[in-house]
């Protein structure tokens, strides 16, 4: 259990923040909320009770025998404020102490997470975005805002993250200092990221498909980790029905070729290729253009070829100097089996890391946590087993080792 102070600022995003509240209770966290004046305009101090089931603070001096600013900073292991008003940025990045939850943010030596929320031409003006980079450089997180519908007729950058993708971060910060250092580097600042996650379908005729059980949780977990250390990030998603994180390119695709194309593509100017997708191998021959019906007791052959080997190919066409990560779900009998799999197929592929994992009886799949070994053409380079938004970031601290070589 974490304890989580939760900051709402006064922006009509405010009510997207009771889910977000509903989410940390449900993963068991103790949430504190303290919510500006001006927020509870929009959701009312009674609903802030109700939901997180504890007092909620509004004012800086509200009794005599404690200063609530200094005890609320100091117990929380992470603040999270969301939505992040353009005034409530500019009062952060300047230090202001005018009302309790800036004088929170003062005392507060836990992570400290900004969730945006504000008219596009206010996100964009030059002020905020230098009070986003100076929030940065003391250490803080600050998401970009998702684009969308906006208030009334605007569309553009300035929508609140969804809460779900919010949530995902938080956890990843918590009890994780290399994850935490990674994101405060923002090392992938300035590069490109592609990401492919999901498992390809093949179709067999117009209602069935050959096709696997990945879920792509793990390739979302990348394109928001990337995203978050800075990257431009493009996810190729195959038949991916999960929400996909805000500050993220998404191309979806259906069958192994549309994921070739898709990745050969955008191939062109990544730094970084972290092939997470499950591939169908087998493709049918032929394509039945109606529905296979029964036909009496009898069976059904199916003539099956090999798809494209995208890692393969990506890894021996690269058009520029660029990491290139692949995965191996094996059913190996024990770890040391799971590592000569993965280095022949490394070998056999020609990338630059392999991140291995046995998904015997169906492990992982679906699951919110992995369990991986990353190797490299001569050793372990990392292990993981953690929440697979931690994973992520292990991988991508492996591939930006090989970057910086």
């Amino acid at each position: 259990m974490s304890r989580i102070l939760l900051g709402v600022a006064g922006g009509i995003a405010a009510y997207k923040a009771c889910e977000l509240l509903r989410l940390f209770s449900e993963s068991g966290d103790e949430v504190t909320v303290v919510p500006t004046r001006n927020a509870l305009a929009f959701v009312g101090e009674t609903t802030w009770a109700a939901l997180s089931g504890r007092p909620v603070h509004t004012e800086v001096v509200e009794s005599a025998h404690e200063v609530p600013h200094v005890r609320l900073g100091r117990e929380a292991d992470l603040v999270v404020v969301a939505p992040a008003t353009a005034d409530l940025l500019a009062r952060a990045a300047s230090g202001r102490a005018d009302d309790l939850l800036t004088n929170v943010l003062l005392t507060a030596r836990c992570p400290v997470l900004f969730a945006p929320a504000m008219h596009t031409e206010m996100w964009l003006h030059p002020a905020t975005q230098a009070n986003v980079a100076t929030l940065r450089a003391h250490g803080c997180v600050v998401l970009d805002p998702a684009s969308g519908r906006l208030t009334g007729a605007d569309t553009g950058p300035g929508r609140l993250p969804d809460p779900d993708d919010i949530h995902q971060v938080a956890l990843s910060l918590v009890g994780d200092e290399a994850t935490l250092a990674a994101v405060r580097r923002r090392d992938l600042a300035g590069r490109s990221v592609v990401i492919s996650g999901g498992g390809t379908h093949e179709a067999l005729d117009p209602v069935r498909f050959l096709g696997n059980a990945s879920s792509g949780r793990q390739g979302i977990a990348l394109a928001r980790a990337a995203a978050l250390r800075g990257a431009r990030v493009t996810l190729v998603a195959a038949n991916v029905s999960a929400a996909m994180p805000s500050s993220v390119e998404v191309e979806r695709v259906v069958s192994t070729g549309d994921l070739g194309e898709a990745v050969r593509a955008h191939a062109q100017h990544a730094d970084i290729i972290v092939m997470a997708a499950a591939p169908a191998d087998f493709t049918p021959v032929t394509t039945s253009a109606g529905k296979i019906k029964k036909d009496g007791e009898s069976g059904l052959t199916l003539e099956l070829t090999q798809t494209m080997d995208v890692l393969k190919t990506i890894s021996h066409e690269r058009p520029r100097e660029q990491v290139i990560v692949g995965f191996a779900a094996e059913t190996a009998g024990s770890p040391e089996e799971l590592l000569r799999l993965g280095r022949e197929k490394l070998a056999r592929k020609g990338c630059d890391l392999l991140v291995c994992n046995d998904v015997t009886g169906g492990a992982v799949f679906g699951g919110d946590r992995n369990d991986v070994v990353i190797i490299d053409r001569e050793a372990v380079v990392a292990t993981a087993t953690a929440d697979k938004n931690v994973v992520a970031h292990r991988i991508l601290d492996a591939a930006c080792g090989v970057l910086d070589q």
